[in-house]
């Protein structure tokens, strides 16, 4: 990725913050690039739980496919992360893309991540196409 990723205009996008812990930040001083990956799946999974009806949370999963992270600015001890996402416009198949920016308090994008998601039907551990009413959910 070179561009910085920004949402579509009119696009919904889920917004959480993170205040990192002593145990995130690692030996060069400043956030490990592994805790954006976790930051990364927790709004994943808080975007889905935020607008799932309570019997798709029973039914369904999303796993993580691919992740395609940039890293560009460190996020240092004392400093707060703005996370947000918002999903692309079309599935393919059980595949929906995921795409993530944290940002430091000043707006300086720390990293940005593309990802690739999964659905999963819980029952059988199988993938399934992404149904037309969880596209209306996210978009």
């Amino acid at each position: 990725m070179s561009r910085l990723l920004e949402p579509p205009e009119g696009r919904k996008v889920f917004s959480l913050r993170f205040d990192p812990t002593a145990a995130d930040i690692d030996e060069n001083g400043h956030v490990n690039n592994v805790v954006y990956l976790r930051w990364a799946q927790d709004l994943g999974v808080a975007h889905w739980q935020s607008l799932a009806p309570a019997e798709a949370l029973t039914t369904w999963a999303w796993v993580a496919l691919r992740h395609e992270i940039d890293y560009r600015r460190a996020l240092l001890p004392g400093e707060t992360g703005f996370g947000r996402t918002w999903v692309s416009a079309t599935a393919q198949g059980p595949r929906f893309d995921r795409f993530i920016r944290i940002d430091a308090a000043d707006g300086a994008m720390c990293a940005q991540v593309v990802t690739t998601w999964v659905l999963i039907e819980q029952a059988t551990g199988r993938p399934k196409r992404v149904p037309p009413w969880m596209l209306d959910l996210f978009t």
